[in-house]
Order: structure tokens, then sequence, then C-alpha cells
């Protein structure tokens, strides 16, 4: 009996800090949660690629393109074939991409891992399946089927949707101004015209 009492009177010493130190973690867990807008990964909307990473040329470039009118970010670059793999993968291509950016490790030129070229190719071909499995097409062109299973699509069609400048050095490092402007993150847009407003 004396031990429990013992047990009761050690456990009630750490119950205090514990309920601090609990507390504490669920509070920051809630502040980054709303702070880097997790809800809106949830849904398709394209301007949530510039919600905290520096994917500005990458959307610019999509908006002026003829996807724009046809296909969304996760269009292309997000599993279709079933929902579990489609969240699954938007949760592990979103947890890379934060503590890439997170950690200051976003490349100049930002390239696609291999499970987002192997998602990406998925998707062309469904989205192009009429194009890609066009009878007039096998008739008048050499090898169709050997080119339409060997290669990337993007390897003939490099400039689709994102044209040829795909790079953070795209976005001039000076005042944001302009139609590039509304594509920006505010914080983004007010650390880069402190700088320059710095240089001056």
């Amino acid at each position: 009996m004396k031990r429990l009492y013992h047990l009761l009177k050690a456990y009630g010493v750490w119950r205090i800090p514990a309920i601090i130190i609990v507390g504490a973690m669920i509070g920051m867990g809630a502040y980054l949660m709303k702070i880097s807008n997790v809800t809106s990964y949830l849904g398709d909307d394209p301007k949530t690629c510039v919600n905290c990473h520096v994917m500005t040329p990458e959307y610019n470039t999509w908006e002026r393109s003829s996807h724009k009118n046809v296909a969304t970010c996760n269009d292309c670059h997000v599993p279709h074939d079933n929902i579990a793999r489609k969240y699954y993968f938007k949760a592990m291509d979103g947890l890379r991409h934060a503590t890439m950016f997170t950690l200051r490790m976003e490349p100049q030129s930002i390239k696609m891992h291999e499970a987002g070229q192997v998602v990406v190719q998925e998707n062309c071909v469904r989205c192009h399946s009429n194009q890609v499995r066009d009878k007039k097409l096998e008739l008048n062109v050499a090898n169709l089927e050997v080119h339409r299973t060997d290669r990337q699509c993007w390897e003939c069609h490099r400039e689709v949707p994102h044209g040829r400048v795909k790079s953070l050095s795209s976005v001039p490092y000076g005042k944001i101004t302009g139609e590039d402007a509304k594509n920006v993150p505010d914080w983004i847009k007010e650390k880069i015209n402190s700088e320059y407003s710095d240089k001056k």
C-alpha cells in the first residue's frame, strides 16, 4: 500500500509538466497546420502550388499554356487510378516539398523525381489516349508503336505546358509587379520587396 501511495505521489508530480508539454505540442501542430494552409492541399486548386514553396515560374507558365483550360496541376501530377493512391501520393510529395522548402534545399531548376515522372506519363497517356492510339497516325508515322512506348511524352513535347524556362531565377530577383505578382504569396512579395528596397 505504501508503494502504491509513493507511485501515485510521483505520478502527480509529473502530471502538470506532461499536460503542458502535450498542450504545447498540440498547439504548435495546430498553428503549423493553420499557417501552412493544410486544408487547401486536399483540393485541386492550382493556386495551392504557390502557397509556401516557390513554384511561381511553373504556375505562371501553366497559366499561360493551352493546358490551363483543360487541366489543373493535380490532373497531371497526381495519380488518378484510385483515391487512396492519389491522396497517399499527394501526402508523400507534399511532405517532400515541405521538407525541401523548410530546409532550404529547393533546387535552382525544379525537376520531377522518378515517382512524379511515372505519374505524369500515366496522365499524359490517360488524357491523350485518342492521339496515342490513333489509327491514322499508325499508318503515317514509322515505328509509332515503338515511339509511343519507349520514351516519355515530354521528350518530344518538352515545352508543354511549362514552357522553356523552369527555374527560380526566371522570376527576376527584384520588385515583383504586374501580372506575375498576383501568383506570389504575400510573405514572399514582402520579403523580396524589402530586400529590393534595401539594395537601393
